[in-house]
């Protein structure tokens, strides 16, 4: 599993075609193997906003970064930014059971 956060720095006149936005988008997302996905406005900076998503692989982050719709998502999302956006991914390890016999 990968859990992915993606900090955005989101334009003072945008933020609200920018929550319109993601709400469409949510469906497409979901549909590429992202077990969940939301967004959070922070309350210290009512320009930031955080989106979280939850990814079954890389394999399936992967797919989609690369596919169409990604594109167009990002293209569309991009063109509201204020400042570069930035991310981090770290990925969920299963615990080994360690039991000794």
């Amino acid at each position: 599993m990968i859990k992915r956060i993606v900090k955005l720095h989101i334009r003072p006149d945008e933020q609200e075609t920018f929550k319109e936005l993601f709400l469409k988008s949510k469906s497409i997302i979901l549909s590429f193997d992202c077990h969940h996905v939301e967004c959070l406005q922070a309350i210290e900076d009512p320009f930031i906003f955080f989106t979280y998503s939850h990814w079954k692989s890389v394999e399936a982050l992967n797919e989609y970064r690369h596919s169409q719709k990604f594109a167009a998502i990002w293209k569309n999302t991009k063109a509201l930014f204020g400042d570069r956006a930035e991310a981090w991914s770290t990925e969920e390890v299963t615990p080994i059971d360690n039991k000794e016999n």
